[in-house]
Protein backbone atom coordinates (compact mmCIF):
# COMPACT_ATOMS: atom_id res chain seq x y z
CA UNK A 1 0.00 0.00 0.00
CA UNK A 2 1.34 3.01 -0.94
CA UNK A 3 1.52 6.31 1.41
CA UNK A 4 -0.52 9.48 0.09
CA UNK A 5 -0.14 12.95 1.06
CA UNK A 6 -3.35 12.58 3.11
CA UNK A 7 -1.94 9.41 4.81
CA UNK A 8 -5.83 8.35 5.20
CA UNK A 9 -4.97 4.64 3.95
CA UNK A 10 -7.21 2.06 6.44
CA UNK A 11 -9.51 4.98 7.41
CA UNK A 12 -12.59 3.58 7.80
CA UNK A 13 -15.08 6.06 5.96
CA UNK A 14 -19.11 6.14 5.94
CA UNK A 15 -20.60 7.99 2.98
CA UNK A 16 -24.54 8.04 3.30
CA UNK A 17 -26.12 8.90 -0.26
CA UNK A 18 -23.11 7.24 -1.87
CA UNK A 19 -24.13 5.95 -5.01
CA UNK A 20 -24.50 8.74 -7.58
CA UNK A 21 -23.70 12.09 -7.38
CA UNK A 22 -21.07 14.11 -5.19
CA UNK A 23 -21.50 11.22 -2.70
CA UNK A 24 -19.81 8.75 -5.32
CA UNK A 25 -17.51 11.10 -6.50
CA UNK A 26 -16.47 11.49 -2.45
CA UNK A 27 -16.51 7.77 -1.79
CA UNK A 28 -14.43 7.38 -5.35
CA UNK A 29 -11.85 9.82 -4.37
CA UNK A 30 -11.19 8.30 -0.90
CA UNK A 31 -10.93 4.48 -2.54
CA UNK A 32 -8.67 6.47 -4.51
CA UNK A 33 -6.56 7.62 -1.58
CA UNK A 34 -6.50 4.00 -0.05
CA UNK A 35 -9.34 3.97 2.52
CA UNK A 36 -11.97 1.84 3.76
CA UNK A 37 -15.40 3.26 2.05
CA UNK A 38 -18.75 1.83 3.23
CA UNK A 39 -21.60 3.52 0.58
CA UNK A 40 -25.09 3.90 2.43
CA UNK A 41 -27.89 4.43 -0.19
CA UNK A 42 -31.58 3.56 -0.72
CA UNK A 43 -30.32 2.49 -4.65
CA UNK A 44 -31.05 -1.13 -4.68
CA UNK A 45 -28.19 -1.28 -7.72
CA UNK A 46 -24.77 -1.40 -6.15
CA UNK A 47 -22.73 1.71 -7.74
CA UNK A 48 -19.35 0.24 -9.33
CA UNK A 49 -16.37 2.02 -8.48
CA UNK A 50 -12.82 2.00 -10.54
CA UNK A 51 -10.43 0.11 -8.01
CA UNK A 52 -6.78 -1.03 -8.61
CA UNK A 53 -4.35 -2.38 -6.13
CA UNK A 54 -3.39 0.63 -4.01
CA UNK A 55 -7.57 1.20 -3.45
CA UNK A 56 -8.99 0.74 -0.66
CA UNK A 57 -12.06 -1.58 -0.17
CA UNK A 58 -15.63 -0.43 -1.08
CA UNK A 59 -18.63 -2.01 0.91
CA UNK A 60 -22.39 -1.17 -0.02
CA UNK A 61 -25.08 -1.12 2.71
CA UNK A 62 -28.42 -0.52 1.90
CA UNK A 63 -29.46 2.10 4.16
CA UNK A 64 -32.50 4.81 5.27
CA UNK A 65 -30.86 7.88 6.56
CA UNK A 66 -34.79 8.85 8.00
CA UNK A 67 -34.98 5.11 9.64
CA UNK A 68 -33.11 5.20 12.90
CA UNK A 69 -33.17 1.20 12.94
CA UNK A 70 -31.63 1.39 9.20
CA UNK A 71 -28.88 3.07 10.57
CA UNK A 72 -28.16 1.19 13.58
CA UNK A 73 -27.84 -1.82 11.50
CA UNK A 74 -25.69 -0.24 9.05
CA UNK A 75 -23.23 0.87 12.44
CA UNK A 76 -23.49 -2.63 13.65
CA UNK A 77 -22.20 -4.27 9.87
CA UNK A 78 -19.22 -1.24 9.79
CA UNK A 79 -18.10 -1.66 13.46
CA UNK A 80 -17.99 -6.11 12.94
CA UNK A 81 -16.13 -5.90 9.36
CA UNK A 82 -13.76 -2.73 10.57
CA UNK A 83 -13.63 -3.01 14.25
CA UNK A 84 -14.25 1.08 14.15
CA UNK A 85 -15.26 4.28 12.54
CA UNK A 86 -13.08 7.18 11.52
CA UNK A 87 -15.06 9.66 9.17
CA UNK A 88 -18.75 10.05 8.48
CA UNK A 89 -19.91 12.10 5.15
CA UNK A 90 -23.45 13.04 6.02
CA UNK A 91 -24.37 13.85 1.77
CA UNK A 92 -27.79 12.07 1.25
CA UNK A 93 -30.18 14.37 0.08
CA UNK A 94 -33.14 15.36 -1.90
CA UNK A 95 -34.45 18.71 -3.77
CA UNK A 96 -38.13 18.80 -4.09
CA UNK A 97 -38.70 22.56 -6.18
CA UNK A 98 -41.90 23.97 -4.70
CA UNK A 99 -43.66 27.19 -4.20
CA UNK A 100 -44.43 28.85 -1.00
CA UNK A 101 -48.07 30.20 -2.89
CA UNK A 102 -48.40 29.50 -6.54
CA UNK A 103 -50.49 31.98 -7.90
CA UNK A 104 -51.75 31.06 -11.16
CA UNK A 105 -52.90 27.68 -9.33
CA UNK A 106 -53.44 28.19 -6.02
CA UNK A 107 -52.66 24.72 -3.50
CA UNK A 108 -51.59 22.97 -7.53
CA UNK A 109 -48.96 20.42 -8.13
CA UNK A 110 -46.40 23.04 -7.40
CA UNK A 111 -47.20 24.94 -4.32
CA UNK A 112 -45.67 23.62 -1.35
CA UNK A 113 -47.26 20.98 1.00
CA UNK A 114 -46.99 19.08 4.29
CA UNK A 115 -45.75 15.81 2.22
CA UNK A 116 -43.17 17.46 0.28
CA UNK A 117 -41.66 19.74 3.27
CA UNK A 118 -41.49 16.35 5.77
CA UNK A 119 -39.84 14.34 2.80
CA UNK A 120 -37.41 16.87 2.56
CA UNK A 121 -36.21 17.50 5.82
CA UNK A 122 -36.64 13.85 6.79
CA UNK A 123 -33.55 12.93 4.37
CA UNK A 124 -31.58 16.41 4.52
CA UNK A 125 -31.86 17.23 8.37
CA UNK A 126 -33.25 14.42 10.63
CA UNK A 127 -30.92 12.06 8.66
CA UNK A 128 -27.99 14.04 9.20
CA UNK A 129 -29.08 14.02 12.82
CA UNK A 130 -29.54 10.33 12.97
CA UNK A 131 -26.31 9.44 11.30
CA UNK A 132 -24.36 11.64 13.12
CA UNK A 133 -25.45 10.11 16.40
CA UNK A 134 -25.51 6.95 15.71
CA UNK A 135 -22.05 7.16 14.71
CA UNK A 136 -20.69 9.97 17.48
CA UNK A 137 -21.53 7.43 19.72
CA UNK A 138 -18.82 4.98 18.51
CA UNK A 139 -16.60 8.35 17.80
CA UNK A 140 -16.94 9.12 21.68
CA UNK A 141 -15.94 5.64 22.87
CA UNK A 142 -12.69 6.08 20.63
CA UNK A 143 -12.11 9.69 21.12
CA UNK A 144 -11.12 10.25 17.77
CA UNK A 145 -13.52 10.93 14.63
CA UNK A 146 -14.57 13.35 11.90
CA UNK A 147 -17.72 14.30 10.66
CA UNK A 148 -18.14 16.08 7.79
CA UNK A 149 -21.91 17.68 6.58
CA UNK A 150 -22.54 18.22 3.01
CA UNK A 151 -24.25 21.78 2.62
CA UNK A 152 -25.18 23.81 0.15
CA UNK A 153 -24.62 27.21 -1.38
CA UNK A 154 -28.24 28.11 -1.62
CA UNK A 155 -27.85 27.27 2.24
CA UNK A 156 -26.21 30.01 2.64
CA UNK A 157 -28.22 32.20 0.24
CA UNK A 158 -31.69 31.20 -0.28
CA UNK A 159 -32.75 29.60 -3.62
CA UNK A 160 -36.08 30.48 -5.70
CA UNK A 161 -38.40 27.57 -6.12
CA UNK A 162 -36.26 25.73 -3.77
CA UNK A 163 -37.34 26.88 0.31
CA UNK A 164 -37.33 24.07 2.07
CA UNK A 165 -34.34 22.26 0.54
CA UNK A 166 -32.08 25.59 1.43
CA UNK A 167 -33.67 26.17 4.59
CA UNK A 168 -32.53 22.08 5.50
CA UNK A 169 -29.21 22.69 4.21
CA UNK A 170 -28.94 26.07 6.46
CA UNK A 171 -30.37 24.23 9.33
CA UNK A 172 -27.00 21.65 9.14
CA UNK A 173 -24.77 24.63 9.22
CA UNK A 174 -26.41 25.27 11.99
CA UNK A 175 -25.80 21.73 13.33
CA UNK A 176 -22.07 21.65 12.04
CA UNK A 177 -21.29 24.78 14.49
CA UNK A 178 -23.34 23.50 17.33
CA UNK A 179 -21.85 19.77 17.02
CA UNK A 180 -18.42 21.29 16.91
CA UNK A 181 -18.46 23.04 20.31
CA UNK A 182 -20.26 19.74 21.22
CA UNK A 183 -17.57 17.62 20.18
CA UNK A 184 -14.99 18.88 19.78
CA UNK A 185 -13.40 18.71 24.11
CA UNK A 186 -14.12 14.91 22.86
CA UNK A 187 -11.69 14.64 19.82
CA UNK A 188 -14.29 14.93 17.29
CA UNK A 189 -14.13 17.45 14.65
CA UNK A 190 -17.03 18.19 13.14
CA UNK A 191 -17.23 20.70 9.61
CA UNK A 192 -18.85 21.48 6.76
CA UNK A 193 -18.90 21.44 2.37
CA UNK A 194 -21.53 23.99 0.75
CA UNK A 195 -21.08 22.95 -2.86
CA UNK A 196 -22.52 25.62 -5.70
CA UNK A 197 -23.21 25.17 -9.42
CA UNK A 198 -22.00 21.56 -9.97
CA UNK A 199 -22.05 19.32 -13.97
CA UNK A 200 -24.51 17.61 -14.21
CA UNK A 201 -25.42 14.16 -12.96
CA UNK A 202 -27.96 11.33 -13.23
CA UNK A 203 -29.83 13.42 -10.05
CA UNK A 204 -30.71 16.07 -12.31
CA UNK A 205 -33.73 14.76 -13.49
CA UNK A 206 -36.34 16.06 -15.96
CA UNK A 207 -39.17 15.78 -13.32
CA UNK A 208 -36.49 18.03 -10.93
CA UNK A 209 -36.05 20.34 -14.03
CA UNK A 210 -39.53 21.26 -14.83
CA UNK A 211 -40.53 21.86 -11.25
CA UNK A 212 -38.00 24.01 -11.15
CA UNK A 213 -38.41 25.69 -14.55
CA UNK A 214 -42.32 26.31 -13.55
CA UNK A 215 -41.43 28.03 -10.14
CA UNK A 216 -39.01 30.26 -11.77
CA UNK A 217 -41.74 30.68 -14.35
CA UNK A 218 -39.10 30.08 -16.98
CA UNK A 219 -39.07 27.12 -19.71
CA UNK A 220 -36.96 24.22 -19.49
CA UNK A 221 -34.44 25.07 -21.87
CA UNK A 222 -33.69 28.63 -20.12
CA UNK A 223 -32.98 26.59 -16.85
CA UNK A 224 -30.46 24.59 -18.54
CA UNK A 225 -29.00 27.50 -20.38
CA UNK A 226 -28.62 29.22 -16.84
CA UNK A 227 -26.58 26.20 -15.78
CA UNK A 228 -23.43 27.39 -17.95
CA UNK A 229 -24.35 31.07 -17.41
CA UNK A 230 -21.42 32.73 -15.52
CA UNK A 231 -22.14 35.67 -14.57
CA UNK A 232 -22.43 35.11 -11.07
CA UNK A 233 -19.45 33.12 -10.66
CA UNK A 234 -16.21 34.90 -10.89
CA UNK A 235 -14.23 31.21 -12.19
CA UNK A 236 -16.59 31.17 -15.24
CA UNK A 237 -17.26 27.54 -14.67
CA UNK A 238 -19.34 24.96 -13.29
CA UNK A 239 -17.63 23.12 -10.27
CA UNK A 240 -16.73 19.58 -10.62
CA UNK A 241 -17.40 16.57 -9.09
CA UNK A 242 -14.07 15.52 -8.37
CA UNK A 243 -13.12 19.16 -6.64
CA UNK A 244 -15.52 18.77 -4.09
CA UNK A 245 -14.83 14.96 -3.58
CA UNK A 246 -10.96 16.94 -3.13
CA UNK A 247 -12.38 19.42 -0.61
CA UNK A 248 -14.02 16.60 1.51
CA UNK A 249 -11.26 13.97 1.40
CA UNK A 250 -8.27 16.82 2.48
CA UNK A 251 -11.16 17.64 5.70
CA UNK A 252 -10.95 14.69 6.98
CA UNK A 253 -7.34 13.89 6.79
CA UNK A 254 -4.72 14.97 9.53
CA UNK A 255 -3.73 17.76 7.38
CA UNK A 256 -7.15 19.47 8.32
CA UNK A 257 -6.59 18.86 12.11
CA UNK A 258 -7.02 22.62 13.15
CA UNK A 259 -10.51 22.96 10.95
CA UNK A 260 -13.26 22.51 13.31
CA UNK A 261 -16.84 24.00 12.90
CA UNK A 262 -16.83 25.52 9.73
CA UNK A 263 -18.68 25.50 6.37
CA UNK A 264 -16.24 25.79 3.13
CA UNK A 265 -18.37 27.41 0.37
CA UNK A 266 -17.30 25.63 -2.66
CA UNK A 267 -18.63 27.34 -5.00
CA UNK A 268 -15.93 29.68 -7.26
CA UNK A 269 -16.57 32.58 -5.81
CA UNK A 270 -20.33 32.40 -6.48
CA UNK A 271 -22.54 34.95 -4.54
CA UNK A 272 -25.63 36.96 -5.07
CA UNK A 273 -24.03 39.99 -5.24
Amino acid sequence: MYNSWLNIENKVVIVTGGASGIGKAIAQEYLNNGANVIVCDMNPKEPEFVLNENSGKSTYVLTDVTNSQSINNMVEIVKQKFGKIDILINNAGINIPRLLVDANEPKGKYELDEITWDKVVNVNFKGVFLCSQAVAREMVKQKSGVIINISSESGLEGSEGQSVYAATKNAVNSLTRSWAKELGKLGIRVVGVAPGILEATGLRTIEYETALAYTRNITVDELRAGYNKTSTTPLGRSGKLTEVADLVCYLGSERASYIHGVTYNIAGGKTRG
